[in-house]
């Protein structure tokens, strides 16, 4: 009981601290509502449950042996952070540029939380090293590894709906146009950041 506490602790302290999905998901909100905010939070734990499978499947475990596999993922997830964050210091164009498709626009904020998180091979890693500590060798490692992984996505899903929400509520100020031109650069520059530190990250 006492281990399985503290891997709750350990899960919740890793969710609410800053990153690349805090990142992501405070320029969506603040850029397309909470419903785009929550989709993006819905593609991000997706993710955690593909990594989840991954690692408990031993394709994770390719990523730490072979050099190839994690410098080719590496640096496709980093160019997509570097894209995500170059994107915010484009000027967005007023009204009159014809409509695009509402349903493309919301699918796409999904894809974008679903592939910023698979794309990163340091979370491939998180999950690899993290969830075995809490592991116990009398039982199936597979299934411990699949419940837990279950459990952190539960936890993460909730701690962003929430976070989502709280910007939500901040929105109409967080919108006006100097906070919002502010808000998007910062943003830009920490997923460009985000971006090179793991480009530039060595294999472990």
């Amino acid at each position: 009981m006492n281990e399985f506490l503290t891997f709750i602790l350990l899960s919740l302290f890793v969710v609410m601290s800053p990153g690349i999905d805090t990142a992501l998901l405070t320029k969506r909100t603040i850029s397309d509502g909470k419903g785009d905010g929550f989709k993006m939070a819905l593609g991000i734990t997706s993710g955690s449950l593909v990594h989840t499978f991954a690692a408990a499947f031993g394709l994770s475990a390719i990523l730490m042996q072979s050099a190839a596999a994690f410098e080719i993922i590496k640096y496709v997830g980093a160019i997509y952070l570097i894209y995500l964050g170059i994107t915010s210091f484009l000027t967005k164009k007023e009204n009159k540029v014809e409509e695009v498709d509402q349903r493309a626009v919301k699918r796409s904020a999904f894809k974008q939380g679903l592939f910023s998180n698979v794309l990163n091979p340091k979370v491939a890693i998180f999950f690899l090293t993290f969830l075995p500590q809490f592991i116990h060798a009398e039982s199936g490692a597979a299934k411990q590894l699949i419940l837990m992984g279950m459990i952190y996505t539960l936890l993460s899903i909730t701690w962003f709906f929430l976070y989502v929400f709280f910007i939500n509520y901040l929105r109409t100020w967080l919108t006006t146009p100097k906070v919002q031109g502010w808000m998007e650069k910062a943003t830009g520059i920490v997923l460009i950041g985000f971006g090179l530190k793991l480009a530039f990250e060595k294999q472990p």
